[in-house]
């Protein structure tokens, strides 16, 4: 077995395209392999910013000899079947073999293809990886470019370098064609380095200074980073994207440390760091008090012969330049009230069919004033809550957010606070996205929820009522964001929210077909959500329906689908389940058409004194009423699993329906637990389709009966198994 290095070099590749470019490595140089029939033992893949290097370790010399055999017509088939063959195969008729394949002679062309070396065939897919490389951006270059067919590549190919074992693998793309040799460092050793084979790829370029392992070099600006703020007494504030980001930057990494003048401290921290971050890659640091210290540290590509003094002065100066753009913006912004900056909002679009931003601030407002003063979730003030919903947007026509548009709301805080505005109000308008994602903080404060909540709400109607929905994985508007972020605050905050009621408010009429729609899309991110939490979808769907319809009130489906998986993994609740399913198919054998199969819930609906006061047809008051006596009093001498049936039903049945009509799902599931003995014995001991109609109508209407009061707690006609 033989390893196989491929170092394919060029001008700078962007640090973010590193990590994709090197799967894609992988992935083509795979499929080249499969479709020779070789496999590979260990691929190893690196980057720096001006290569990309493969390692396949394990390659046999030759590929095996290959027989392909293919079936052909009948030899008793018309002649221009024959020839068809023929064309297909290449083969003349003399070379075809004949065997009898159930009775009838057919033809069949076999052909044996021998071994090849594979350092041949690595010849021929080298290029084929190259013509194939699927950059994100790429480019043609020189005098060839004016073909469309010349090779593209993310920056110039300048080199390659193709090695199996310590033999040259001889290849040409683009006029760039294969060799030993390769460049190291730029500045450090920008002449040639001869590679003898691919054991000895690494060491050689690190002697050159290139660190070629990508993940070494981000081990090193992780750690040296960290070392140069503690030198400094200073904490070094992580960044993982910007290691990478580095690492990718650079062959030779040198982090160093420098300051910046304490004036400038002066900005809010979050605009410095990012300052830092977008437009020079530092890392920014932090004092023994965790406020921003006026450090940053970057990452040089050398090791400075002065220790890397000029280096720090140079990024220094661009550093102070950049931040003294953001203090402008500062000054600049508080300089205009968020009152006056609001006023431009009625020239920005919101949406073509949703009007301005103007109008969307007022929808907003209105939400959040409600959501405080009549719905009390959250129980807060709601003049807070109107001011700060009425000022959430004004900062994304300020100055730094047209510079940063990253800081939007944070720069509305802290704008708020610099005209001396109740600090309920600063808070609500810098925190008014959160939460943005899965990990993001959830917020709390009354005022910051009330304001969040309208925010997303009122993108979710808006966008749901002129027919915009997210599809597959197309979301432009973020409204599966949206609909995450409403879940995380509801159920952080315990807020009970029904959305019809939501709706009716926001829109000021009522709006049933608006606020199922948004239930349903809503319900479909709650189940995702819980699923990865381990609750069965069969759970949530099951716990979806309330009183026939869709629940409007997400919290209660969520409890309730959490206390049915709690009960369902308890031996009560599986054998219940089980109960309940043979229950369900007996009835829907027998066509069961009995009062509870029409008016469901008529015995066990809680707080009814006359369960007939519901019935909507007079004609089958009196039908229903005699079936209900049957049930409740038997005109036979009920067997002893009957009547115990019978008795567990009117105690359980209605604990259960009083423990839903108060939420209480949990004491719903327990109420349910204890039909599970009488159930089992029902079914062991009583014989449902008695010959004695009588017994067999009483008997059915039972099951029926039992199957309304689990029906009342969850739908169970929705669990499988």
């Amino acid at each position: 077995m033989t390893d196989f290095l491929l170092e394919l070099r060029s001008q700078e590749i962007p640090a973010r395209m590193q990590a994709g470019a090197r799967a894609d490595l992988e992935k083509l140089f795979r499929k080249e392999m499969d479709a020779v029939g070789v496999v590979p033992g260990k691929i190893t893949v690196w980057s720096t910013p001006r290569r990309l290097a493969l390692i396949a370790e394990g390659l046999p010399a030759s590929t095996e000899a290959v027989r392909e055999e293919t079936k052909g017509p009948a030899t008793s088939a018309p002649e221009q079947a024959l020839e068809g063959f023929l064309r297909k195969t290449g083969l003349t008729k003399d070379q075809l073999e004949v065997r009898e394949i159930k009775g009838k002679e057919t033809y069949f062309a076999v052909v044996e293809k021998p071994g090849r070396a594979v350092k041949d065939v690595l010849a021929e897919a080298i290029p084929a990886i190259v013509r194939a490389f699927p950059w994100p951006k790429s480019m043609r270059w020189g005098a060839s470019s004016l073909s469309p067919e010349s090779v593209r590549w993310v920056r110039p190919l300048s080199g390659i370098v193709a090695i199996f074992g310590e033999d040259l693998v001889e290849c040409e793309v683009g006029g760039v064609t294969s060799g030993f040799a390769t460049k190291g460092h730029r500045f450090h050793h920008p002449d040639e380095i001869t590679i003898g084979s691919p054991h000895d790829y690494a060491e050689k370029l690190r002697a050159c200074h290139v660190l070629v392992d990508h993940e070494e070099r981000q081990t090193i600006v992780r750690e040296k980073a960290r070392e140069a703020a503690a030198a400094a007494g200073l904490t070094l504030v992580e960044d993982e994207g910007l290691v990478i980001e580095n690492a990718g930057l650079t062959e030779w990494p040198v982090p160093l440390l420098g300051r910046f003048d304490e004036a400038f401290l002066e900005v809010p921290p979050e605009v410095i760091q990012l300052t830092a971050r977008v437009n020079q890659k530092y890392f920014v640091c932090e004092d023994s008090a965790g406020k921003l210290a006026n450090a940053f540290v970057c990452t040089a590509n050398i090791a400075a012969t002065d220790g890397g003094e000029a280096i720090v002065a140079g990024n220094r100066k661009v550093l102070a330049a950049r931040l003294s753009d953001a203090r402008f913006f500062w000054e600049q912004d508080k300089k205009t009230s968020l009152r006056v900056q609001n006023r431009k909002l009625e020239r920005i679009t919101f949406h073509e069919k949703l009007g301005t931003l103007d109008d969307k601030v007022d929808r907003v407002a209105k939400l959040a004033d409600w959501l405080v003063f009549d719905a009390k979730a959250p129980n807060g003030d709601h003049k807070l809550a109107r001011m700060a919903a009425e000022l959430c947007k004004a900062d994304l026509v300020t100055e730094m957010v047209g510079e940063f548009p990253e800081l939007q709301g944070l720069m509305g805080g802290y704008y708020a606070s610099a005209e001396g505005l109740p600090s309920e109000v600063a808070e609500a308008i810098r925190d008014h996205y959160k939460p943005v994602g899965q990990n993001d903080e959830v917020p709390t404060a009354p005022t910051t929820v009330a304001v969040s909540l309208a925010d997303k709400l009122d993108n979710l109607f808006s966008f749901f009522k002129i027919g915009i929905l997210p599809t597959g994985s197309k979301d432009p508007f973020a409204l599966r964001r949206a609909a995450l972020g409403y879940l995380r605050l509801v159920q952080a905050n315990k807020l009970e929210l029904s959305l019809d009621t939501v709706v009716h408010a926001w829109e000021s009429r009522p709006n049933p077909a608006l606020a199922e729609k948004v239930a349903e899309f809503l319900l479909d991110r709650l189940g995702v959500q819980l699923r990865e939490e381990g609750v069965r979808y069969d759970y949530i769907a099951s716990s979806r329906d309330w009183q026939g319809q869709v629940d409007m009130r997400l919290d209660r489906v969520e409890a309730r689908a959490r206390a049915l998986t709690s009960f369902l993994q308890t031996e009560d609740g599986s054998n219940l389940l089980a109960g309940y399913k043979r229950a369900a198919n007996i009835l829907k054998k027998e066509d069961w058409k009995g009062a509870a199969a029409g008016n469901g819930t008529l015995l066990e609906r809680s707080g009814d004194e006359d369960p007939l006061e519901n019935v909507d047809d007079p004609d089958m008051t009196e039908v229903y009423a005699a079936e209900i006596a049957a049930q409740k009093t038997p005109s036979y001498v009920p067997e002893p699993a009957e009547k115990a049936l019978i008795e567990a039903l009117d105690n359980a049945a209605p604990q259960a329906a009083a423990a839903v009509a108060k939420e209480d799902f949990a004491g719903a599931m327990a109420a349910l637990a204890s039909l599970r003995k009488p159930i089992d014995a029902f079914f062991e001991d009583v014989t449902v389709n008695d010959a004695d109609p009588a017994k067999r109508t009483t008997r059915l209407a039972l099951l029926d009966r039992f199957r309304v009061a689990v029906h009342n707690v969850a739908d169970f006609a929705r669990i499988e198994g």
